[in-house]
């Protein structure tokens, strides 16, 4: 059964990354797979109440692959972490199976620190639902939920529930348009919005700056009219004056 796991896990790695050619090349050359092995070790120990022996692997893996997985999180199966580099799941992150995450993700807590086991115990990381895709640099924060299929572009933070099947970028990150059904299906990597999706903010202010531009094209409109009108007038006062001077 452990076998199968380890060649599912290598299996998605190869479904999910064009350049990796073979389950050797995987299982020597991807930090996000030896990371994913430490956590598997650490986390058996973790539930089997070696606690201090599972943080000390963990921390082994930490050094080793610059991934840093807390080992008390739920992962599930076909885990796949691509150019891992700093990234940070905490210790109360579940991740569902199928999902997909790329440098730089924090999966964080924001709770201040606690006094007492009860309060270490509670929900503080983030869940992460089957088949979701985060982009680089994203952070995750709270115990938030991101719904299943869901995506999260690069550099997005997010601190409230991202519904199912829809992509959330920006700062604070915002839903973008919810994605059809063929759509949600198909990986995109680093979970980047498609095309004529854009982020919702970029998108007002670029409506904004279109009105603007509109307004002064109108404006510089009336004021060549005025200038028109003022000018028009002063010769009519102008004709005025020389024909009452001819009548003197």
């Amino acid at each position: 059964m452990k076998f199968k796991r380890f060649k599912e896990d290598i299996d998605a790695f190869l479904a999910r990354d064009p350049a990796a050619r073979s389950r050797l090349e995987v299982a020597l050359c991807y930090p996000g797979y030896h990371a994913l092995l430490f956590y598997r070790l650490s986390n058996w120990l973790w539930r089997d109440n070696w606690r201090v022996l599972g943080r000390f692997v963990s921390s082994i893996g930490r050094l080793v692959t610059l991934i840093e997985i807390h080992p008390g999180a739920e992962i599930g199966r076909r885990f796949v972490i691509d150019h891992g580099s700093a990234i940070v799941i905490g210790e109360t992150s579940i991740i569902g199976d199928d999902v997909t995450l790329y440098q730089g993700v924090t999966l964080g807590g924001v709770s201040p620190s606690v006094d007492s086991h009860e309060q270490v115990d509670q929900k503080r990381h983030p869940t992460l639902a089957s088949k979701v895709i985060i982009g680089s640099g994203a952070q995750i924060l709270g115990p938030i939920v991101v719904g299943e299929g869901a995506r999260v572009g690069a550099n997005a933070v997010v601190t409230k529930d991202v519904p199912a099947g829809v992509t959330a970028v920006g700062i604070p990150a915002r839903v973008v348009m919810p994605r059809d059904k063929e759509e949600a299906k198909k990986f995109v990597a680093y979970g980047e919005p498609i095309d004529g999706c854009p982020d919702p903010v970029l998108r007002t202010i670029e409506g904004l700056r279109q009105q603007v531009t509109t307004l002064m094209v109108q404006v510089r409109d009336m004021e060549n009219r005025l200038d028109d009108n003022v000018a028009g007038d002063s010769e009519g006062n102008k004709e005025k004056v020389v024909a009452s001077r001819g009548k003197r």
